[in-house]
């Protein structure tokens, strides 16, 4: 068996979920931080099991020429970052490929095309944790923080505004902060935030901005949806991708009612409801649910919100007239036993799946598709590039 603290020479295979690379030593597998595949290094196992080790590449042997300089990979879940990016891209792809064949056993034609998005700047929303009035992203597989301007993730005027906040804490209060929520606008003009503290933190207020932004998102000719949202409301956190990703949901909603399931503040259900179609939205999030109330009233005789989990709603209620087209963004953990059963006692005609984890995505797909439901192409939305962070969006249709 490998042992921890072992160095050694390996060829990397393939890409695995979460950011490592797959290598195998005397046929047990060693998943590789800071490798590409192709590539020829010698590694450090940091812990081992009977079936399987983790490792850190510190020497390449044979480099990729898709690697390129990396500040510190480890920093804000940036475990791409030695990787160019369109490498990235199709390494991501691959993962989402390989969940469909080997989870759900439904191998796709060829690789999902994918969207990209500009490398720095991109992130809309940020959980930063706090040491000693600090406030940074941790490192891999620490709780140490790091710096949040090395990652490229934020604007240089979110990271200004994030200085000024630090600076003004007061010595005595540093300690009773564990971390601090952003949210800001498509444009990055306005944000507002969310301070966790065990004590007052009546400093914070003139930095805290707006308890809510709002931000107008257009999808085809309808006219752009508002909505607002609290630093605390889901919301997706790409500025560059999150109008084309709202698009490709409405492309693929059949014409009809819809159901929006983990609605958020309303991203995808409002631009349906936009353009013309009643829509219920389901939310049961306090934060997110009390903005998404809010948003909807604009679409009084199309928008219908109800604030109880997605659970709850599909046992409560069951369209027996129409079928409604289902949209459903759940966490990454996927649909819940209960969600997915309630939905296919529902059996909508055609199901958009918004997805942030391409395992989870291949357990559903495979439930779907033992129900009688086949899939259309995938797309990856590439919300987070640098991190192994990918989205994904098909449609699954009743057969």
């Amino acid at each position: 068996m490998i042992q921890p603290g072992a160095t050694l020479t390996l060829g990397i295979e393939k890409p695995a979920a979460g950011g490592r690379m797959l290598a195998r030593h005397e046929g047990q597998v060693v998943l590789v931080s800071n490798a590409i595949p192709g590539e020829q290094v010698r590694a450090r196992v940091e812990r081992a099991s009977k079936g399987i080790a983790f490792a850190e590449a510190v020497d390449i042997l044979t480099p990729s020429p898709d690697r390129r300089p990396a500040t510190d990979w480890r920093c804000g879940g940036n475990l791409l970052a030695h990787i160019a990016y369109e490498r990235q891209l199709a390494i991501k792809a691959e993962i989402i490929r390989d969940g469909f064949g080997r989870i759900a056993k439904a191998p796709l034609a060829g690789p999902p095309a994918m969207i990209g998005s500009p490398e720095h700047g991109y992130r809309m929303r940020a959980r930063l944790h706090a040491a000693d009035g600090r406030f940074g992203f941790y490192r891999e597989g620490t709780h140490q923080l790091c710096d949040p301007g090395i990652t490229g993730q934020l604007l240089p005027a979110t990271l200004d505004w994030l200085h000024e906040v630090e600076v003004s804490v007061p010595a005595a209060a540093a300690g009773s902060i564990r971390g601090l929520e952003i949210s800001e606008d498509i444009p990055g003009e306005h944000r507002a935030a969310w301070l966790d503290a065990a004590d007052d933190a009546a400093w914070f207020g003139r930095w805290a901005g707006p308890d809510r932004i709002v931000d107008r998102v257009a999808v085809g000719g309808a006219a752009p949806v508002a909505l607002q949202r609290s630093a605390r409301s889901f919301f997706q956190g790409n500025r560059f991708l999150l109008e084309q990703m709202v698009a490709h949901v409405v492309e693929q909603v059949a014409d009809g009612p819809v159901v929006d399931l983990y609605a958020g503040v309303g991203l995808f259900g409002l631009a349906l409801a936009a353009r013309g179609a009643e829509v219920t939205l389901v939310e049961g999030d306090y934060s997110s649910g009390r903005d998404l109330e809010a948003n909807a009233a604009a679409y009084p005789d199309r928008a219908r919100v109800s604030r109880v989990s997605v659970e709850e709603f599909l046992t409560a209620r069951l369209w027996r007239e129409s079928r409604p087209t289902v949209v459903v963004d759940p966490p990454r953990t996927g649909l819940s036993k209960d969600a997915i059963q309630g939905i296919l006692r529902l059996a909508p005609p055609v199901l958009v799946y918004v997805s942030c984890d391409p395992a989870t995505l291949a357990r559903d797909a495979r439930i779907l598709i033992d129900a009688g439901y086949e899939h259309g192409p995938v797309t990856g939305f590439d919300l987070f590039p640098n991190t192994a962070h990918v989205e994904s969006v098909v449609a699954f249709t009743r057969t």
